[in-house]
């Protein structure tokens, strides 16, 4: 049976698609948000590759919460439609 790891899911909780499209759109603006600044990279006063690293990798990690947040949105909508 297809969903049962979803266990049982009320008709009233299924996913309202407006709903999960601004959702998942806020988290994708929000990651260009974080993305932007990379295309404007230029060294400045002080930065070496230790800390131009060190940001990348914050960065990185920052990018990959909101995608899983991304992830996490659609797969619950279609835990919802799965029980149809």
């Amino acid at each position: 049976m297809p969903g049962p790891h979803t266990g049982g899911v009320n008709p009233a909780e299924f996913a309202d698609p407006a709903q999960v499209r601004a959702e998942v759109g806020a988290l994708l603006a929000e990651l260009k948000a974080v993305a932007a600044p990379e295309r404007d990279v230029h060294w400045t006063q002080g930065s070496t590759a230790e800390t131009d690293s060190a940001r990348a990798g914050v960065d990185i990690t920052r990018k990959a919460k909101i995608l899983e947040q991304a992830h996490d949105v659609l797969v619950h909508a279609l835990a919802t439609v799965d029980k149809i």
